[in-house]
């Protein structure tokens, strides 16, 4: 994952109500859930919403489809992978498997991709 594409995706995430609504993607699994649940769930407005779930659309981190009327919306776990991985790269100095209870620690001071 670049860089910007990973700041996009933070970005998104860095508001409680689009954090609450991943989160809750992230749980209802693959399947996803309807957008009216999804609404009913973070009790918002439909409007205030989609403005929401436009901005993780763009990052990536969500996909919908049309069911008839409903529109259901799914988190995309590959993109939600990916930032993980991006984030989580250089844990443990690189190894590839961390200790558990292990603190993380740069490769190299000052690394940056």
């Amino acid at each position: 994952m670049e860089t910007k594409t990973a700041l996009t995706a933070l970005s998104a995430l860095s508001h409680e109500t689009r954090l609450a609504a991943f989160r809750y993607l992230v749980q209802a699994g693959p399947e996803g859930t309807p957008v009216g649940a999804l609404r009913d769930e973070l009790d918002i407005p439909p409007a205030t919403l989609t403005a929401h779930l436009n901005l993780l659309r763009a990052a990536g981190l969500v996909d919908d489809e049309r069911e008839g009327r409903v529109i259901r919306v799914r988190a995309n776990y590959e993109r939600m992978n990916a930032l993980l991985g991006y984030l989580t790269e250089n844990c443990c100095a690189g190894a590839a498997s961390c200790a558990p209870g292990a603190s993380c620690k740069p490769r190299r001071k000052g690394a940056r991709r």
